[in-house]
């Protein structure tokens, strides 16, 4: 598979999802965090878009959250977050472990998602994932295993305030398993202000990275 092309073609679609805002209902608004969703055309579920102000440059917000050293120290819905093959400087496969969630009615999930840092005009920066089949890590019986279709973060500098930072993100990840819809919806607005606040929380407390990540080497 030509990971770097699909990375590039994810990094388009989450440019595209920034741009497109029509259809969207907001389902959910607090401490100044905003999320809309609309129907996803990739799976039978949401696309959903995250918006948040967060205290730091475009730069060091986007160094933040591409780097797998720094995602352990900060992302709370995770129990694991692995590296497990480098393509370039700005392009990786990684292993993720979720936490339970949703008092525990949604089990922990594991996902392979190709990662890809763009940076753009403007200063604006693109941190594009999507699940890719990756054989030295096939589905195991331990965990359901998710896919997460063309999620992503958009980081660019606030007008006002160039020290801070807009970030945008969508997620319309695809739980699988035997869930209903209706959990997912009814859970997933407030978990992902959550995990906006996580990110805020991250910033101003600024995490020393390197806790708890594994690296496991394999480069192409």
């Amino acid at each position: 598979m030509d990971y770097k092309a699909l990375a590039q073609q994810t990094a388009q679609e989450i440019l595209g999802y920034y741009q497109d805002t029509s259809g969207r209902k907001v389902v959910k608004t607090s401490k100044k965090i905003t999320v809309s969703s609309k129907t996803s055309k990739k799976f039978h579920g949401n696309l959903y878009r995250v918006e948040g102000i967060i205290p730091e440059s475009t730069s060091k917000l986007s160094d933040f959250l591409y780097k797998p050293e720094n995602r352990v120290t900060w992302d709370k819905s995770l129990k694991m977050y692995s590296m497990v093959q480098k393509i370039d400087l700005d392009t990786f496969i990684c292993h993720t472990i979720t936490q339970s969630f949703a008092v525990g009615s949604i089990s922990p999930r594991d996902f392979i998602d190709l990662v890809y840092l763009k940076h753009c005009e403007g200063n604006m920066d693109i941190i594009s994932s999507t699940s890719v089949d990756f054989p030295a890590y096939p589905p195991s019986s331990n965990y359901i295993r998710g896919c997460n279709h063309a999620c992503g973060y958009m980081c660019s500098p606030l007008q006002e305030n160039p020290a801070y930072s807009k970030l945008v993100m969508f997620v319309q990840t695809e739980m699988r398993g035997k869930l209903a819809p209706s959990i997912i919806e009814a859970t997933m607005p407030s978990n992902l202000v959550s995990f906006l606040l996580n990110v805020k929380d991250g910033v101003e407390h600024k995490i020393p990275s390197g806790r708890g990540c594994h690296h496991n080497g394999h480069s192409s």
